[in-house]
């Protein structure tokens, strides 16, 4: 690691993108009950690669972006999260806006550590970026995210069915 966490909670340090997150996003993304929630995909080593460089890149773009999230004092990555930009291809409000996401290793789900993270997020964000629209995507039925998009004060405002895949409830914190 290169540089100092950007924001630190109780029990976590959000760090920007580094070459050295390469292997705990692909451990991350490898893992199949991670995809449970994740729509109709088997993502490869490479593609791994190609979301450490988009998470990356997005801070160079906009100055904001997806975090590594590591527990405090540690070097293993337990899970992303953050607002990023992103063109989703539909038009249903997410295409170039800033949209939360959160993805926890599941060794590590349950233990609040989603929550805490974009508790400090969503502030952070707004202190440096002014508050405006976020959106965010949730595949129905993952009522963890839907609780936690509920106390970060999103709310539902459309559906999106991609073909062969699970229904995708979209919400917007205005």
């Amino acid at each position: 690691m290169t540089a100092a966490p950007l924001l630190t909670t109780d029990r976590l340090e959000l760090w920007h993108p580094q070459v050295d997150d390469f292997a705990g996003i692909d451990t991350i993304y490898l893992d199949p009950r991670t995809l449970e929630f994740l729509g109709n995909w088997a993502p490869s080593c490479a593609d791994s690669f190609a979301r450490l460089l988009r998470n990356a890149g997005g801070w160079s773009l906009y100055g904001y972006g997806i975090f590594s999230l590591r527990k405090r004092g540690e070097p293993e990555i337990i899970g992303t999260c953050g607002v990023f930009r992103s063109y989703r291809g539909f038009a249903e409000g997410l295409n170039d806006v800033p949209e939360a996401g959160w993805i926890i290793h599941p060794d590590h789900w349950g233990q609040g550590y989603a929550g805490e993270a974009m508790t400090a997020v969503m502030p952070w964000f707004d202190a440096v970026h002014g508050k405006q629209r976020v959106a965010c995507m949730i595949e129905e039925g993952h009522t963890a995210s839907e609780r936690l998009a509920a106390k970060l004060g999103f709310v539902e405002y459309a559906r999106h069915q991609q073909p062969d895949e699970a229904p995708l409830v979209l919400y917007q914190r205005v």
